[in-house]
This record gives C-alpha cells, structure tokens and sequence, in this order.
C-alpha cells in the first residue's frame, strides 16, 4: 500500500486505504508518507517533491483542457500555475503577501463564530495583501460600525480580490484547497471559477509514482 500526503503548514491530506483530512498539528507521529508534498513533506515522508510539481500533474490529470489556470490558495500562501496548448506556459508563487490567508479565514470564522457560507457577498472588499496584517482592518470597520459579519465577509472579499489580480485577473480558473468550500470566497472573485477540491496535490502525486515506477500505485 502506498501512503501519499500534502502535508500542508495548517492542514494536511493523508490517503492510505482511505482520505483524512486532518490537522497537521493532529497528524499521527506514525504516519510517514511513501510520497509527499507541502511544508512538512521532507521530514515526513521518504520521498518528497516540490508543491507546484504536484499541482501541475494534478492539474493535467483532473482538467480534462489544454488551456487552463490553476490556482491553490493555501492556509499561508497562493501559487498557481497556466497552461496553453497542453504545455506549461507560467507559475507564481506568492509566500509573503499572501501570508496566512487560508489561516486568517479560519481564526475569524472561530472567534466570531461565523459560517462563510452563510455570508452575504459585500459589494467592495478591504484592500488586503497580506491576511494577518488586514485583520487590522476589521476591527477598525467593527469599532465604525458593530457589523462583525459585513466586516468578515468584506475581508474575504479583500482576499479573493487579491488572487484574482496576483494571478493575472483571469476570465475563469479552476481552483484548489480548502476555499473550494467557501462560498463567499468563490463568489468574491469576479471570474468564473470551477473548484477542484482539496485534493489535488494528492492527485498529481499519484500521477508522478505512476510514471515514475511504471505501474499503478498499490
């Protein structure tokens, strides 16, 4: 049985005989992947490789296009990848300005104790670059106004406004990563978006041991 894993800063993805999502925090000292990526890959695993290689073949493996942008908004950062004619063509990789947003969405959704999901889309977002430095932003709108609500929802605005310009203010893109399951977020971004789910990275892995080895993983 091959284990592979995205072992991510916040949250990691483990597949064996079945799929766990789970807290890497949480993730069993036991567990030591076959094949793995993500920030704790190379002291959890006995073979890593780097996030974007994995997006790439998890991209090629689940758009079944020749032209595509692909986009993994990550707990601490944003990277995407373009292909055109069925060859990769761009990447980008935002790990500063981008930090903690993923992160950032999930302290605001426990400590005022609301669902994204259940948010009504703001009209304008914050201007924010980085996601724990725009928190800022939203105690100043709640002190203005005491909507914690509107002042969460405008700083997921503000987030996915900025995806949408650092990858190039695209008309559509397929998305990865945990925001897949965030409604708010997808209909903050003013293109069309096509969610993919967290499991991605997964994906391309098992595409890469497949070649690799010449065979289908056990």
């Amino acid at each position: 049985m091959t284990v592979f894993a995205d072992l991510g800063s916040t949250w990691s993805k483990v597949v064996d005989t079945s799929v766990k999502i789970i807290k890497t925090k949480e993730v069993p000292l036991d567990i030591i992947a076959d094949f793995a990526c993500g920030h704790n890959a190379e002291k959890r695993s006995k073979r890593s490789v780097n996030e974007l290689i994995a997006l790439c073949e998890g991209g090629l493996r689940l758009i079944g296009e020749k032209n595509f942008l692909l986009v993994d908004v990550g707990s601490r950062d944003t990277k995407y990848v373009v292909y055109e004619d069925g060859k990769f063509v761009q990447t980008g990789w935002n790990q500063e300005c981008g930090a903690s947003q993923g992160f950032a969405v999930e302290l605001l959704e426990m400590y005022y104790g609301v669902d994204c999901n259940e948010l009504e889309t703001p009209e304008h977002g914050y201007p924010v670059t980085c996601g724990l430095i725009g928190i800022s932003r939203i105690f100043d709108e709640i002190i203005k106004t005491g909507d914690e609500k509107k002042a969460v929802a405008r700083f997921i605005k503000g987030i996915a406004m900025n995806v949408y310009h650092f990858t190039g203010r695209p008309g559509r893109m397929y998305l990865s990563g945990g925001l897949c399951e965030n409604r708010l977020f997808m209909e903050s971004l003013p293109c069309e978006v096509i969610p993919l789910g967290r499991l991605v990275l997964i994906e391309g892995l098992r595409e890469i041991w497949k070649r690799d080895n010449g065979q289908e993983e056990s």
